[in-house]
């Protein structure tokens, strides 16, 4: 099964050299052991678009979807067993990156 791993980071939260090291070291590791996919950072909220063309035309807008004090930074795309072990290895993405994570199973 595959997994979203979300990573949150704060306002002022960029990656150390420190945790760049830690990131690429956990990449490495899922890698190895077969359960990366897919993973990337991303620019911050101040970069996003919003485009809704749910209405006769597309309205774009600058900016975030949400305005929030943490937003998602980057993500990994993992294939896992189970849950269980999606969260093993959330938990430890968590730590070599030293943020908050979120794991979402794909439906």
């Amino acid at each position: 099964m595959q997994y979203l791993v979300s990573v949150i980071a704060g306002p002022s939260d960029i990656a150390t050299a420190e945790e760049q090291a830690a990131i690429d070291v956990f990449n490495d590791r899922l890698q190895a052991e077969g359960h990366w996919v897919f993973a990337g950072g991303l620019g911050g909220p101040d970069t996003a678009t919003v485009i809704d063309n749910r209405d006769a035309q597309a309205l774009f807008t600058d900016g975030p979807f949400l305005e929030s004090k943490e937003y998602l930074i980057g993500f990994w795309i993992i294939e896992a067993p189970d849950l269980d072990v999606a969260l093993e290895l959330a938990s430890e993405g968590s730590k070599a990156c030293n943020r908050k994570i979120e794991v979402r199973p794909f439906l």
